[in-house]
């Protein structure tokens, strides 16, 4: 419940803050927030700590490009599950997009 309270407040101030500067990263934001945050929240990986979404990690894993972030999310890989069925095209670009621009701002 905690935690889900926290990705809320998360979404909602990193929402609130991206959404005057690019409404996609907003949009990428929520839809982060909804569907990622429990195992990335801060772009941590309670997975797999060692495959977090940090750009050192990200380069680490050959996932530092949007074109690398869009297939993870849209065809997953063990044990990431596959949002493609879920998640529309437009909203995977945008969430590709937000990774991306958090793990170059540090998270």
């Amino acid at each position: 419940m905690f935690k889900k309270l926290l990705a809320m407040a998360f979404a909602i101030i990193t929402v609130a803050t991206l959404g005057f500067a690019n409404p996609a990263l907003a949009d990428g934001a929520a839809t982060f927030s909804a569907n990622c945050a429990a195992c990335h929240s801060g772009g941590g990986n309670v997975i797999n700590p060692t495959a977090t979404l940090s750009l050192a990690d990200l380069q680490k894993n050959g996932k530092d490009s949007l074109e690398a972030i869009v297939t993870q999310v849209t065809y997953g890989k063990a044990p990431m599950p596959a949002f493609g069925g879920r998640l529309t095209d437009a909203q995977i670009e945008e969430v590709a997009a937000y990774v991306l621009s958090q793990a170059e701002a540090g998270w």
